[in-house]
Order: structure tokens, then C-alpha cells, then sequence
């Protein structure tokens, strides 16, 4: 595995992903580039070596050649750090076992750690960033201070720096499935003769069978997200999907899966039986009640994708050692998180409220009395 940095071919700098026009950009000579351009280049590469941290002489194994050995496999499910050295400046970069693109720490330019998204980790597809990083900051200044009682920090400038565009790892279920359900369905009808009220209710069965296609049910494939940030910024526009290609992570951070779609399996499938059994139940119109009996649904056909999608992220640790997270939909700038709430300020409003409803409440008093 190894350290890969997309330089410029005009000057040498390190071209970065531009979500505004969907191209690459050298923020030194402001080039730009199309996505075929970038594939027909040949990135600049770094080491990697892993450090088990569990050799009393404290040895390092060498991954020069990309090739890994099942025990260092092995290593790397445990947990173990991996240390790169960054393409541009030679300084370390250590990372956890997700980590798929950063930035290196010296320099601050995009790294992406090749060998984390390769073989079976390789992305059938990616949404690219479509929201700039420029633009996620104005949104998110126009959320927060919409909130009266959010801390003034939360929103500083220092505070903003760390909002980060990362791509997390999702896994997309999609089936087409046979159905059929039956029951029992009644029709009532009132009228009115002279000075009684007569009901007739008709008992009918009722039938419904059909073939559903289901897709883009999304899951998030990090055990260690924040289920309600990942999942809170859905949906996404899947059918802007792009093939995958390693450059759109440059100038963001990546995420690489932690859990398989075995483990995702029987419950998206339940959903989906769930889903076509209520969609043969809506069908049936024009009567009172319906009340189903029976059901069966048959899948015939499955479809796993393993995608990178796009979310801007900030976070922020309140006073009582909690952690608030925000979270914005980088492709359609949908919002999610939990806000801070400032105590101070919200003492100080209902204090203020308090006052004027006890001024009111006088002012109506000697206006009575």
C-alpha cells in the first residue's frame, strides 16, 4: 500500500477535487483538469509501513510493494495503526484502520492511502462532493444562527475550521421480488327511509399479486459513525452515481467499510417484504375496510452496491463531555445534528420573559383597579 498525491503537470502542486465544477483544480497555478485527464495520470506515490506497536524492539514492516501477508491482514483487523510517509514532504502520517484519505499533517496536502480501497474494498461506485466547501460553510452559518440559544463558539471562525467533507462507506440493497396478499374487504353504505336509518354491508374477497423492484435502500457500513449523523443526511440523488476513481477523494477525508452486507442482509430484506406487502395492501381502493390474511413474497433478484457518499461534518464537545454533531447532505444540502444549547442564554430569555409578563400582568392590575 502506499501514499498517492495527484500533482499538477503545469507547476508540480497538488490538485484538489472542485465540487462547484465537477473537475480537479491546482490551487498554485490554477489549472484545472477533467476527470480524464486525472485517470491518465500517474500519481505520486509515498510508503507505508505498519507499526504493530506489540515488538519489544520496536520493528517496523515494510508494505513497499503493495503485496499484504496474511498475517499483517490479520494485524490490520485488529486495529493496528498504519504509518505513511506523505508523497510531498516525507513526514509521517498516522492513521486508524478506516482511514482512507487525509491530509498530511505538515504539509496539509491531500493524501489517499491506496491500498485501504482496493480489492474487495474497492467502491463500485461514488456521488462526488457537490457542495464546495466555500458554500457548506454559508449554509451552515445560515442554520445555526437561526438558533437563538446556540453557543456563540459553536460557530466561531476557529470552530468552523473544523467542518470537514468526508465520504462514508454505504452499502446500497435493491431487490425485485414476486408478491401476493388476500383477505377480506367490506362495503358499507347508509340511507335514510322516512324515519329509520337502514346499513347494508357487502363482504367481498379480495386478491392482489404483482412483481416489485425495490432499490436504493442505504445503510451505513462504519460501525463507528454516529448512526443519526450517517443516516440523518439520507437521502442521496443515486442516480448520479459515478464510477469510482481515487481522485475524487483528493482534498477530502474517506472512510473505508467496517461492516460487510451479510450483516445488513436479513433485515433489508424483511424491509423490503414489509414494503411490497404494503404497496400490494394500497392497491386495493374502493372499499370500507380491508383487512389482509394472508401474504407471501418471493425475491427473485438482489442487488449489493458499496458506495462513497459525500457528507460535510462538524463537531463540537459541550461542557458535560458530550459531543454534538452536525451534519449536512454534501450532495443536496439536506441538515441534520444535534445543536449546544447555551444555558446562559436561555436563563437570561426566560428571565426576560418573566419580567415582561410581570410588567403586563401590573400594568393590566392598576389598569382594572
Amino acid at each position: 500500500m502506499a501514499a498517492l498525491t495527484y500533482k499538477c503537470p503545469n507547476c508540480g502542486g497538488e490538485l484538489i477535487f472542485d465540487p462547484a465544477k465537477q473537475d480537479y483544480h491546482c490551487e498554485y497555478c490554477q489549472s484545472r483538469f477533467s476527470q480524464q485527464e486525472l485517470d491518465e495520470m500517474e500519481p505520486a506515490q509515498g510508503e507505508a509501513e505498519r507499526e504493530t506497536g506489540r515488538e519489544e524492539d520496536g520493528r517496523e514492516y515494510a508494505d513497499q510493494t503493495g503485496e499484504q501477508t496474511a498475517q499483517e491482514e490479520k494485524d490490520e483487523k485488529q486495529g493496528e495503526a498504519l504509518i505513511y510517509h506523505c508523497p510531498s514532504c516525507g513526514a509521517q502520517i498516522v492513521t486508524d484502520e478506516t482511514t482512507a484519505a487525509t491530509f498530511c499533517y505538515y504539509c496539509h496536502n491531500p493524501v489517499v492511502l491506496e491500498g485501504r480501497l482496493s480489492g474487495d474494498y474497492l467502491p463500485d461506485q461514488i456521488i462526488p462532493f457537490a457542495i464546495d466547501r466555500k458554500a457548506a460553510v454559508e449554509q451552515f452559518m445560515n442554520f445555526v444562527k437561526r438558533k437563538k440559544f446556540v453557543p456563540k463558539n459553536f460557530f466561531d471562525e476557529s470552530q468552523i475550521e473544523k467542518l470537514c467533507g468526508v465520504y462514508y462507506p454505504y452499502w446500497v440493497y435493491g431487490c425485485h421480488m414476486e408478491g401476493e396478499v388476500s383477505g377480506e374487504a367490506t362495503k358499507v353504505r347508509v340511507w335514510i327511509a322516512g324515519d329509520e336509518e337502514f346499513t347494508e354491508t357487502s363482504m367481498f374477497q379480495v386478491e392482489r399479486r404483482g412483481e416489485i423492484t425495490l432499490d436504493c435502500m442505504t445503510k451505513n457500513a462504519l460501525k463507528a459513525s454516529d448512526k443519526a449523523l450517517v443516516e440523518g443526511v439520507l437521502p442521496f440523488r443515486t442516480q448520479e452515481m459515478k464510477k469510482f476513481s481515487m481522485g475524487y477523494l483528493s482534498g477530502f477525508f474517506a472512510k473505508k467499510r467496517d461492516m460487510e452486507q451479510e450483516e445488513f442482509a436479513d433485515g433489508l430484506r424483511q424491509e423490503a417484504r414489509s414494503c411490497a406487502k404494503s404497496l400490494l395492501r394500497g392497491s386495493i381502493q374502493g372499499y370500507s375496510t380491508v383487512q389482509i390474511r394472508q401474504d407471501h413474497t418471493e425475491i427473485l433478484q438482489e442487488d449489493w452496491q458499496y458506495l462513497l457518499l459525500p457528507v460535510w461534518v462538524l463537531t463540537y464537545g459541550g461542557r458535560n463531555g458530550h459531543i454534538y454533531y452536525y451534519a449536512m447532505n454534501g450532495q443536496t444540502g439536506s441538515v441534520c445534528g444535534e445543536l449546544p444549547i447555551d444555558g446562559k442564554k436561555l436563563g437570561l430569555f426566560c428571565v426576560g420573559v418573566g419580567l415582561v409578563v410581570t410588567l403586563l400582568c401590573l400594568l393590566a392590575g392598576y389598569l382594572i383597579f
